[in-house]
């Protein structure tokens, strides 16, 4: 299994949309997403570099497993 590595917001966005997040609002530099699995709403920041620990702390919160992102990153 690959190492997960901090990539940009853009990335991050397209992953979570693949996966079922719909987008809701935007405040300030933090896109906010909504998720049917998800307790609270999914932030992902417009950074060009998203810490490892924001990515695992998303993925925790919509309970995707480390497979499911590695597959959704690498489909177009």
């Amino acid at each position: 299994m690959p190492k997960l590595t901090p990539t940009d917001w853009q990335t991050q966005v397209r992953i979570f949309e693949k996966y079922g997040c719909v987008f809701v609002r935007q405040r300030g530099a933090h896109l906010v997403y909504d998720h049917p699995k998800a307790r609270r709403p999914v932030i992902i920041p417009r950074y060009d570099e998203i810490p490892v620990t924001i990515i695992r702390t998303n993925m925790r919160t919509v309970s995707m497993t480390r497979e499911e992102y590695f597959r959704l990153r690498r489909d177009p």
